[in-house]
């Protein structure tokens, strides 16, 4: 019984895909004679293509143009092989002492940007900092079962404020200038195509200028390897203010002096 039902509906399926078939074949010789015959009757309305209207140029908005003064047209090497000659014009400025101790001389220019546009971030890779790490652990000292930042910290950083205390603001701000071409395509190349470093420089600096003087004492917790501020509203800081909390109120009053000045001499006044 199952093999005779099977063969029946066999039969009945093959006669339907034959009929179909049939119909198909038809259909598709009316249209092709109708087509053939009587093009313009059922040829499609003809559609006028308008001219594609040309993109709008738009240019990035500046905020914070530097000097006009400042634009040279000095040859510059590529970004990649800039790395001899940023280091002597550093050099040249800030003299070869602070040179070998801060700077670190791989992709100077490249890691200089990274590290400013990570400042106002939560972290900042460190391997990518421009300059070398701070020599020496995180002092701290005890009172019961509280630890706190130490004095002695700040101590970790005298190098550096040392450096940047002694740096001439208008002769650094001359070679950034100089130099700018290569800074603003490290931070296009970084992702921000058609956007200004200067602008991104302008607002990191102005970020850092709003961290508060914390009178010490500063309690720190270790929750794992490295110390935390216990105070949320601190540790929820970006790493650019935790950096100068860190460094102590004297020494951050040094530093946002210096980026003050440094501030002036890289926009244009209005």
């Amino acid at each position: 019984m199952w093999e005779e039902e099977t063969a029946d509906s066999f039969r009945r399926k093959l006669l339907w895909w034959i009929g179909g078939l049939v119909v198909v074949a038809v259909a598709g010789f009316a249209l092709w004679y109708r087509f053939l015959f009587h093009p313009a009757e059922n040829a499609p309305p003809a559609v006028v293509a308008k001219p594609a209207a040309a993109p709008a140029a738009t240019q990035p908005a500046v905020s914070n143009p530097m000097p006009a003064a400042a634009t040279g047209s000095e040859a510059l090497p590529a970004l990649n092989d800039s790395d001899p000659m940023v280091q002597e014009s550093l050099t040249s400025v800030l003299g070869h002492p602070t040179i070998e101790a801060l700077l670190v001389p791989q992709n100077i220019v490249r890691h200089i940007v990274v590290t400013v546009d990570n400042l106002p971030r939560h972290k900042v890779a460190v391997e990518l900092r421009p300059v070398k790490a701070t020599a020496g652990q995180t002092a701290v000292s005890t009172q019961g079962d509280l630890t706190m930042l130490s004095d002695a910290n700040f101590e970790r950083y005298t190098t550096f404020v040392h450096a940047v205390q002694a740096a001439d603001v208008k002769a650094l701000a001359a070679l950034y200038q100089r130099l700018y071409p290569l800074f603003q395509q490290a931070y296009e190349d970084l992702g921000y195509p058609g956007k200004y470093f200067n602008d991104r420089l302008v607002e990191v600096i102005d970020h850092l200028l709003e961290t508060p003087e914390v009178a010490g004492p500063i309690q720190l917790e270790q929750p794992r390897v490295f110390y935390t501020y216990a105070d949320t509203g601190l540790e929820g800081r970006s790493a650019g203010q935790k950096l100068l909390i860190r460094m102590g109120p004297a020494n951050a009053r040094i530093i946002k002096a210096k980026l003050r000045e440094f501030r002036a001499e890289i926009v244009a006044k209005k």
